[in-house]
């Protein structure tokens, strides 16, 4: 999808919430601006070259992609001392060579009719919420809106994270209830 020419990449490491992932920034952008792809297993990487390589080390969890940085989550029994320079080395070396990281654009699910109210949904989850989501390395997106309850997809190091529960009732569905309190009674994390 997107190729990236050989040039020098600088590379920072960011931490975030879920201990076991750390974000990996890089100095372009390295997927269109709003996309993102979350690589749960080495099975959902097939069109993710950079994933691939990456899931061949053992302590890999789980890779995702989104706009200049790559999150990686790694097992719980291996420390992020022990191999986080061993990734930071892959992925610039990676990109460096200027290899595709994706092969072929992913294909967006239908999107649901918009309703006044999901558009309102949408505008506050893009302004309010994906930003702070977005810097501790992961992602929010719409998924639904159903009887007063509004439901979002977790990706990137939301997905496992413990504090991910509390972020999305205590600060997340309460920014809803107050934003939206005739519409909004619920916000749920798909999985």
């Amino acid at each position: 999808m997107l190729k990236t020419t050989p040039k020098n990449i600088h590379l920072y490491l960011e931490s975030n919430p879920n201990p076991n992932s750390l974000k990996f920034v890089v100095n372009e952008m390295l997927v269109p601006d709003g996309m993102s792809f979350d690589f749960p297993s080495p099975a959902d990487a097939e069109e993710a070259p950079l994933a691939q390589e990456l899931f061949m080390y053992p302590f890999v969890d789980r890779v995702f992609y989104m706009s200049n940085f790559v999150t990686v989550t790694k097992k719980e029994e291996v420390e992020w001392i022990e191999v986080q320079d061993t990734l930071k080395k892959h992925i610039k070396e990676f990109l460096e060579s200027g290899k595709l990281i994706l092969d072929k654009k992913t294909i967006e699910a239908p999107a649901q009719d918009e309703t006044e109210t999901i558009k309102k949904i949408k505008t506050i989850l893009d302004e309010y919420i994906k930003p702070a989501v977005e810097q501790d390395g992961g992602a929010i997106t719409f998924h639904s809106y159903e009887g007063k309850k509004v439901r979002v997809t977790l990706q990137g190091s939301c997905s496992g994270c413990p504090s991910s529960t509390i972020t999305l009732k205590a600060g997340i569905e309460n920014l809803f209830k107050k934003m939206m309190p005739q519409e909004v009674e619920e916000v749920e994390a798909m999985s």
